[in-house]
């Protein structure tokens, strides 16, 4: 065939142009460690803003019996009724640091912590090995957050007028007990950390595949993200209550005195002093925050992984 011929030569600048132009993939290339935090910490710091208020509720619950009594409704209209609708958003700023160091590790580290754990086949891979990683990646998280974590429960628990000042309260704290101060109740926040988030990961990740199995979505789907969310949310609440109590009380002792020594000593007395019920005080407001605060943040999230070209969990 000569080389004149056009439909020769068409065919030969064709091929010519497309081995010049870069080949499409079916998906970028995944993200860095780095990338993967940055994308935990958007959807924390995302959800959080519109959460914090049952946070503040649930804390007040936790530390008085007199908003204990009130339950969730009648401390909401205490809180409004005495210092404000903002004061439903009382140390938002330390939620916000919060959840940009330990929330943004405790997702951002999961996979990783599931490839060291060897968790690559998401078929074959028990939900022991799942709650192991997200136990680590939410111990890991917790180291960095805890300062954070010690400021916005002092700054929750404030029934001063206005907002208090993040600045101050660490200051006073900071005077007070020095630098161990922000690491107070540091044992039960990771005890904590590590229940609640394996328990979160654990269990979503492990409720995608029945969902899937069930109705046979897919595992991006956003339907089988939600269904799978719901359902973690209401283990963790399950599972983390009585650590969340117990963090609450360490954390919100006042700067110059000591009630409890650690999270052994704290739990021996709750027990002893107001019955064994009392750590699952505040239920109703901890899965009201845990549902939405969960769902969203794990929603945000696995739609930033697609859209950075990771593939879903």
């Amino acid at each position: 065939m000569s080389l004149s011929n056009p439909a020769f030569s068409s065919t030969m600048s064709s091929s010519s142009q497309t081995s010049t132009r870069p080949m499409a993939t079916s998906a970028a290339a995944a993200p860095s460690l780095l990338q993967q935090v940055g994308m935990a910490g958007g959807a924390a710091v995302i959800t959080v803003t519109f959460i914090h208020p049952i946070d503040v509720v649930k804390t007040r619950i936790q530390i008085s019996s007199e908003y204990g009594a009130l339950g969730m409704a009648g401390s909401t209209k205490k809180i409004i009724a005495g210092e404000g609708v903002t004061a439903l958003w009382k140390g938002v700023n330390a939620a916000w640091l919060r959840e940009s160091s330990y929330t943004s590790l405790r997702l951002g580290l999961y996979e990783p912590c599931k490839v060291a754990f060897g968790c690559t086949d998401p078929e074959s891979t028990t939900f022991l090995k799942k709650f192991a990683a997200g136990s680590a990646a939410g111990g890991l998280g917790s180291l960095a957050g805890n300062p954070f974590d010690v400021l916005k429960t002092k700054m929750m628990a404030s029934e001063a007028a206005g907002s208090p000042s993040i600045v101050a309260t660490a200051k006073e704290l900071m005077n007070a007990q020095g630098v161990k101060g922000f690491y107070r109740g540091i044992d039960s926040n990771i005890m904590r950390a590590m229940v609640l988030n394996g328990t979160k990961m654990g269990v979503y990740d492990q409720a995608k595949g029945v969902v899937v199995g069930l109705t046979g979505l897919e595992r991006t789907s956003i339907v089988t993200s939600f269904l799978s969310a719901a359902t973690a949310g209401f283990f963790m609440t399950c599972t983390v209550s009585p650590f969340d109590m117990i963090r609450t009380r360490l954390m919100n002792q006042p700067a110059d005195a000591r009630i409890y020594n650690n999270a052994a000593d704290c739990l021996v007395k709750i027990v002893r002093n107001e019955g064994p019920l009392t750590l699952w005080r505040g239920f109703i407001p901890i899965w009201s925050r845990f549902a939405p605060t969960t769902t969203l943040q794990l929603i945000i999230f696995e739609q930033l992984r697609s859209a950075m070209g990771m593939k879903a969990l």
